[in-house]
């Protein structure tokens, strides 16, 4: 029921959005209408009747009732439910010139009016129709498999966990789950951001709404509807839409005072003018449109350029905080490092070929799930190497696996493992490995004699070392890693990367607490990280951003970020982003009191006629409009990163 409560909710989301759309044509149809009848009157008035004839005045009549009709029901309509939307101050500009039988002027001031709401409307639509698309990217269907083999159609929220559900070439992925058989290349780029293809085999984890492109895959479902990772993303993104940054909280509290602030404007001036147009025209330019779409244009089009790179923000005053931070803290397991072991190093005894140690490690470790196990698999597949069965295969948690491979008996695992074997270590010349080099090591015994070790490591993240170069020149000052792994490797990540400082041997609680500490030297916090362990740091920093797609639920529950891509260069755009909205947002609030203000001083000159004040109203609004939506083009160049998809 859950599953299907969210389609039901997604549908209506669609719905909604159609009806808004076909509510804005209908309105543009109105407004070209009433535009249609002013033209005419001018026309019939310059050509064929004369100034002032009955027949243009009918026709300006009708242009300006059908334009300005809407603008009074709706501040009629707010004044009813005691909101201020400032449509007032132009319902009252259009009543005025009609009274004072200025039919032209009144129509000229609500067509102006009408096309600026239309552009913010259209403008809206636009910049949530690639947030809102999200929604059509999950299939309403799938194709469950039966026990038998055969398939079966069915609605994907009849989907559950366990299931396994088939996707063809072409096909968007209905579920969250994990690869069980097949081979293909994946479009992850609405989840992760990334625009090459994730080449995917059995075992790796695929996401709801990302294409599958080349071949046919069965999955078994892990997450189904509203907990699948575009759930969650649809989830954040509506969620970020309805809040607010404290400058917008700050201008609905003192809105109620502006509208009869400028009608006592107005009619000081009439009082001392006499002049009813300088009047109309106060109250016309006094409607601050501009100011109004400063803040959410900005912040609209900022959400959409984040969602586009993969960062999604559950609330709008996150992205804010993001362009003040000055210090950053990274979880290094999976965040700054991939999470995942590469044999780095390989050193047989006297008389071993490396290609022997290597073939015994492997074939021993074949039917171990350990990350070791699966690094020492890949560089075997990498050197075509052939590997026997291995048989007797057993695994002893934490310590290592033993195996009969070919007929002999062969140990893989930490020394002091193969030492409770009674494993002879002296034909290795050096046993222990300085760990300040920061390696993993396996040794590996054939037939009780040690016949060498490997050296493992968890590397770096290839952009890693530039994401912290770039984040120091926009300012940070401290970049702080935290690890529960050796003194001896984080020692070495830190330095490889930058990083001003780093703490070993971290449980969460100690992460807690280094974060705490530094908010109170003074800095605004920025923490990342992708797991469990995470989660209490994250939700104490001054803002927390969880890692990858495939992070932890309690990470990105505890985070005010999502980041959906391993791609760490987003770190370094989203400060930039937060600090350009920053900047687009006081330029648009700049703008829009200087519109204000000179427009008055002008305006009790006489210079500026209404008709003339609607026209540099509407004008004022594009600016602001067309200023905002530079930001949806944020981080293009990101969107041709290769960085590594996992």
């Amino acid at each position: 029921m859950a599953h299907e409560h969210l389609h039901f909710k997604q549908d209506i989301a669609v719905e909604h959005t159609y009806g808004k759309q076909i509510r804005v044509s209908l309105a543009l149809l109105g407004t070209l209408a009433g535009g249609t009848l002013l033209v005419s009157s001018k026309i019939g008035e310059w050509l064929i009747y004369g100034d002032g004839s009955f027949q243009t005045e009918t026709l300006a009549l009708a242009g300006a009732l059908l334009l300005g009709a809407p603008i009074i029901w709706h501040a009629i309509k707010s004044l009813l439910h005691q909101e201020s939307h400032m449509d007032e101050l132009v319902a009252l500009a259009i009543i005025a010139a009609i009274a004072t039988q200025q039919y032209v002027a009144a129509g000229t001031v609500a067509f102006f009016m009408l096309l600026s709401e239309l552009v913010e409307s259209r403008t809206a639509l636009g910049a949530r129709a690639s947030i809102e698309s999200l929604i059509k990217l999950t299939p309403q269907k799938a194709n469950r498999l039966q026990p038998d083999g055969s398939e079966t159609e069915v609605m994907v929220s009849q989907i559950k966990p366990g299931d396994i559900v088939r996707v063809r070439p072409g096909d968007n992925i209905p579920v969250d789950g994990d690869v069980v058989k097949g081979l293909s290349s994946v479009n992850e780029a609405t989840i992760t951001g990334e625009s090459l293809p994730a080449d995917k085999v059995p075992g790796m984890q695929v996401f709801a709404g990302t294409n599958n492109l080349t071949g046919a895959l069965d999955i078994t479902v892990t997450k189904a509807g509203k907990d699948t990772t575009l759930g969650k993303v649809q989830s954040l993104i509506l969620q970020a839409e309805h809040t607010k940054i404290p400058i917008m909280r700050i201008i609905d509290r003192y809105v109620k005072w502006y509208t009869p602030t400028v009608l006592m404007i107005a009619g000081i001036a009439l009082f001392f003018t006499g002049n009813i147009n300088i009047a109309i025209t106060i109250l016309v330019i006094g409607c601050p449109c501009a100011l109004i779409l400063a803040t959410p244009s900005a912040m609209v089009a900022a959400i959409s350029a984040a969602a586009r790179l993969g960062i999604l923000v559950k609330n709008v005053a996150d992205l804010e905080e993001a362009g003040k931070i000055t210090a950053m803290v990274f979880d290094k397991t999976g965040t700054l490092t991939t999470g995942r072991l590469y044999v780095t190093k390989l050193t047989p005894a006297n008389g071993v070929e490396p290609s022997t140690l290597l073939s015994l490690a492997s074939s021993a470790e074949k039917m171990s799930k350990h990350p070791a196990a699966r690094a020492l698999l890949e560089v075997a597949k990498q050197a075509n190497l052939i590997l026997p069965d291995a048989d007797n295969f057993q695994e002893t948690p934490g310590k290592g696996v033993t195996a009969k491979v070919a007929g002999s008996r062969v140990i893989v695992g930490r020394e002091s493992f193969l030492e409770e074997n009674k494993v002879n270590m002296s034909n290795v010349s050096s046993p222990s490995l300085h760990e300040e080099q920061g390696f993993s090591t396996l040794y590996v015994a054939l037939d009780n004699n040690c016949v060498g070790w490997v050296g493992l490591q968890d590397k770096t993240r290839p952009e890693a070392k530039e994401a912290v170069k770039d984040l120091f020149a926009l300012g940070v000052k401290r970049v702080t890693m935290l690890t529960g792994d050796r003194d001896e490797v984080a020692g070495r990540v830190a330095a490889e990367l930058g990083c001003t400082d780093y703490k070993a041997h971290c449980l969460p609680q100690d992460k807690l607490a280094i974060v705490e500490k530094i908010k109170k030297d003074g800095y605004t916090v920025l923490v990342v990280g992708d797991g469990i362990n995470d989660a209490p740091a994250l939700a104490a920093g001054d803002l927390g951003i969880a890692m990858g797609a495939a992070g932890s639920d309690v990470a990105i529950n505890s985070a005010s970020i999502a980041l959906l891509s391993d791609d760490l260069k987003r770190l370094p755009a989203l400060v930039q982003l937060s600090r350009k909205t920053r900047f687009v947002i006081n330029s648009n609030l700049a703008f829009g009191v200087c519109f204000i203000i000179v427009g008055w001083s002008i305006s009790l000159t006489g210079l500026i006629v209404p008709t003339l004040a609607a026209f540099l109203h509407f004008a004022g609004s594009l600016i602001v409009v067309f200023n905002s939506a530079r930001l949806v083009r944020h981080g293009e160049e990101l969107s041709h990163h290769t960085g590594d998809v996992t």
